[in-house]
């Protein structure tokens, strides 16, 4: 497999796919890479994947949940939080996300609990 990053989407060949129309019949399938073959990611960026399933708590120390999974809105990705109930909260570093720490297991937010 091959591919390259365009800006806007992830252009790929794949062994045994040859014409225009095979191609087109993969459109939106998942692409699945082993953990193994992705680079390290760059300090201050992280994978959806590692996220997924910290505490996500308040500056002052209000827990607000588990990050459950996170989307992309184009503008920007939004992290889902359950607990009480589900929160979505943008992932913006120093804005709304203060701090990654996997050691302790937990998101650090500047979000107001009541929104």
């Amino acid at each position: 497999m091959r591919g390259r990053d365009t800006g806007k989407q992830v252009t790929a060949s794949f062994p045994g796919v040859d014409s225009r129309e095979a191609a087109e019949a993969m459109y939106g399938t998942e692409i699945w890479v082993p953990r193994d073959r992705l680079p390290p990611p760059s300090p201050g960026e992280y994978y959806w994947v590692d996220l997924e399933g910290l505490a996500v708590e308040t500056v002052e120390g209000q827990p607000l949940g588990t990050l459950s999974h996170l989307f992309n809105t184009g503008a920007n990705d939004v992290m889902v939080v359950s607990g009480e109930r589900d929160r979505l909260i943008p992932f913006v570093m120093d804005q709304y996300v203060k701090s990654v720490d996997f050691e302790a297991g937990r998101v650090v937010v500047d979000w107001d609990p009541e929104f």
